[in-house]
């Protein structure tokens, strides 16, 4: 199973959205959320590569993107392989 990790805040459409996609895949992510701990940002953008919006998805610490990354992936079913291996 692959390592997933989700940078998050509480209140951000784009994370629920790509937080629910994962889930109905079935995939099992870590969510770091920036609103409870605003010091993991400076962190998500080293790793995203200068990206400062959220979310910011790593699978096997590959930087996919954000949510529109995510279900572009998912719509060329690039998605499927990445999350079985």
């Amino acid at each position: 199973m692959p390592k997933i990790e989700i940078y998050t805040t509480l209140t951000c459409p784009f994370c629920h959205a790509a937080k629910q996609l994962l889930t109905d895949k079935g995939a099992v992510f870590s969510e770091f959320s920036l609103s409870q701990n605003p010091n993991l940002r400076e962190q998500m953008i080293a790793r995203a590569q200068g990206g400062r919006t959220v979310p910011q998805i790593f699978i096997d610490d590959t930087h996919i993107g954000g949510c529109d990354e995510l279900y572009a992936l998912d719509a060329k079913g690039g998605l499927d392989p990445l999350l079985n291996g």
